[in-house]
């Protein structure tokens, strides 16, 4: 069985160290991030499954260390999946959470069954995988790879074993001209669209059934991170010091907000739309903003190195932050609030 955990750490517990207070002045509230160990080397990606029928959900994260964990709502440790053989970049969950799906420095991609934790199939590349996607229909299954090599690949997962097909249509037999950083799958528009981000500065809009390119937006600066918020509707893009906003049926104009420290991903709080949390390669805290005026409104310190990733909850109620130093840490979007894990004395 590949599905165990390889660590004698406590996969969970509290941080013993209160973060500051939040610029709205709650100094009576204490903010107390959860702390998820057991990975050993930088956190490069997380993200969330979406809501269940019951109102819980999954977190995968992935790792420098080549193991991507599988965590429940509470953080608490569920599995490993053991089988790379280098860094993950990039981690995701299926839209029934059976499967999960990873991409390597290790030139493949991954299929892995959530319950079992063993590898289904293993999709072989000719340089680094920096992210994946899923369809989200449940069948057919599909998936997109993109990376170093520039080509963003169509994988039929009925026909694991069959050639990719490549999206785009250029004689170079590349989709973009940079590395390709991250990729969404729509969840609207019947699964037929998807969207990439690229060092080249570019987002590009693609037609899954045509394999072409209908739309792309130049943002001038090369993009480190793209995330698809909870419900749809909007990608949250970071590039530079500047996190934009983008209607991803195009209907609507950008929304950007710059920053001053260069984000390393953002992600949208799914209901209200009104914040985003971002890490910062330039120092270990952990930053909300208000998205009309841009301004800080909240920041915590709990980790020990720059955060690289965080992301929300499917329902809004926490964001989860990977960092350098190794560690998850789950912060609670309305501290003193009982839910989960963090539960008031009354």
């Amino acid at each position: 069985m590949s599905y165990t955990n390889g660590y004698n750490s406590n996969p969970h517990s509290h941080s013993n160290t209160p973060a500051p207070q939040d610029q709205n002045n709650n100094a009576a509230v204490k903010v107390q991030p959860l702390l998820c160990s057991g990975h050993t080397r930088p956190v490069t990606h997380l993200s969330f499954s979406n809501l269940l029928d019951d109102g819980t959900y999954l977190l995968i994260s992935a790792c420098k260390d080549g193991n991507p964990m599988l965590r429940s709502w509470l953080g608490d440790w569920i599995g490993t999946f053991l089988g790379h053989k280098g860094a993950v970049w990039s981690s995701k969950i299926s839209l029934d959470t059976s499967k999960a799906v990873t991409g390597s420095a290790d030139f493949t991609a991954k299929i892995w069954d959530c319950n079992s934790g063993e590898a289904l199939h293993t999709f072989s590349h000719n340089h680094i995988v920096r992210s994946v996607a899923l369809n989200p229909q449940q069948t057919p299954q599909y998936l997109l790879t993109g990376g170093h090599e520039k080509k963003i690949r169509l994988f039929d997962l009925g026909r694991p074993d069959a050639e990719p097909l490549i999206l785009g249509s250029r004689p170079d037999g590349l989709s973009c001209d940079g590395i390709v950083r991250s990729l969404v799958w729509d969840e609207g528009s019947g699964g037929t669209m998807g969207v990439s981000a690229s060092e080249d500065g570019l987002v590009r809009w693609w037609d899954l059934r045509t394999l072409s390119q209908t739309g792309q937006l130049d943002l001038g600066e090369s993009i480190t991170s793209m995330e698809l918020a909870h419900g749809g509707g909007t990608l949250s893009v970071t590039a530079g010091k500047k996190v934009h906003f983008l209607d991803i049926l195009r209907q609507h104009p950008p929304v950007t907000v710059e920053l001053p420290h260069p984000p390393t991903s953002a992600s949208l709080h799914p209901f209200a739309r009104d914040r985003f949390v971002v890490g910062s390669t330039n120092d270990p805290w952990v930053r909300v903003y208000d998205l009309d005026s841009g301004k800080e409104k909240e920041v915590y310190k709990g980790h020990h190195g720059p955060v690289l990733c965080a992301s929300y909850s499917p329902d809004g109620e926490v964001y989860a932050s990977g960092s350098e130093d190794g560690t998850i840490r789950l912060w609670q979007t309305n501290p003193g609030k009982s839910y989960g894990l963090w539960q008031t004395q009354d």
